[in-house]
């Protein structure tokens, strides 16, 4: 029998190859655009239920009622990251102009909890070390500020065509993805469940932890407890370690001032009351959601962070998910499985 190559499949293959690497191309010259890209699918994900309400049922004209959209989620979204950036730069140039003094009272802190406890927990050079770290990072966290500012504005520019022509970019995505019409709906249901888990679940548990820790720190008169209160919430959103990064240092404080009791019980209250918040609500908010695994959330926010930077607390468990649920499509497209995994105890 004489072989050939079919030729359409040739043609299919080599299309495909083209595809490939004008995306890779794309995707390298518009990397810096990426985040800005997830987070406006993100908010589009979340508004286009109001958007289709506003336009097709109230009958507003769809410029109007994407800008009232976008205004109003900038209001949930940029006035907070504007105040955390107005109160993070303020202590930020405190810590320029007065860092002789601050690593003076750190080594003072580190000396009395070396009296109280009889333990050397850092040396003088090592917070020297810190002192000069911090110093060198100051223009990198600087520029973060900026890449987060400018992120948020082409975020925003994207969101709004997407809005106008929500519609319309749904019925082409429907068209031109090579995918049954089964599998593009689970991947529609899919993405719109992750997108809520993630977007709305691990912000509503950073910001409960954060009102939490914020009771405590009043009760217990810490030192500018709204800025705790900050920390707290942002430290929330890494995994493992979590709001731990803020009531541990709290409570150290409190222990080489002297005022045991204080400290002892920010300790208590942060494991007790503020870890509970955690490993409850956390996983069991998001699962109800958007019945994402906890796992994700974890190695996400891990993954995340090296790629976006802070906001990768949010798009690293998207990706993961998004990851998960085109291996499920791919497997229902094209793969046929002929076994059946034997669950019995007995096996």
């Amino acid at each position: 029998m004489e072989k050939y190559i079919d030729q359409n499949r040739l043609r299919q293959f080599f299309f495909i190859l083209i595809i490939l690497i004008l995306g890779g191309i794309l995707f390298w010259q518009l990397y810096f655009f990426l985040p800005a890209l997830l987070g406006a699918v993100t908010l589009y994900v979340l508004m286009r239920k109001y958007m289709f309400y506003l336009t097709e049922k109230e009958k507003w004209r769809r410029s109007w009622s994407s800008i009232f959209l976008m205004v109003t989620s900038g209001v949930i979204i940029l006035l907070p990251i504007g105040l955390l950036i107005e109160m993070v730069s303020t202590k930020v140039y405190y810590a320029i102009e007065n860092s002789a003094q601050i690593i003076e009272s750190l080594k003072k802190l580190a000396n009395d909890l070396e009296e109280k406890v009889g333990q050397d927990f850092v040396s003088d050079a090592n917070i020297n070390r810190l002192g000069t770290f911090v110093t060198q990072r100051i223009p990198m966290i600087l520029g973060a500020t900026f890449n987060t500012v400018a992120t948020l504005f082409f975020m925003y520019f994207l969101l709004y065509f997407m809005l106008m022509n929500g519609r319309e970019m749904e019925e082409d995505i429907y068209e031109y993805t090579p995918l049954k019409d089964e599998n593009l709906t689970l991947l529609r249901k899919d993405v719109q469940n992750m997108v809520v888990s993630n977007a709305i679940g691990i912000p509503v548990i950073a910001l409960l932890q954060g009102v939490v820790g914020l009771i405590g720190y009043l009760i217990l008169g810490v030192n500018d407890p709204w800025f705790w209160f900050v920390v707290t919430c942002i430290t929330a959103m890494i995994p493992v370690v979590g709001a731990a990064l803020a009531y541990v240092p709290i409570g150290i404080i409190f222990l080489a001032n002297s005022q045991i009791w204080q400290g002892v019980v920010m300790l208590l209250y942060g494991f007790i009351i503020i870890g509970t918040v955690d490993n409850i609500f956390r996983f069991a908010l998001q699962r109800k959601i958007g019945n994402i695994h906890p796992l994700i959330t974890i190695f996400g926010v891990i993954i995340g962070i090296q790629l976006f930077g802070f906001i990768g607390l949010i798009f690293g468990p998207l990706l993961i998910s998004l990851f998960m649920v085109l291996l499920k499509i791919y497997s229902n497209e094209f793969v046929v499985k002929k076994r059946q995994v034997n669950t019995s105890i007995e096996n």
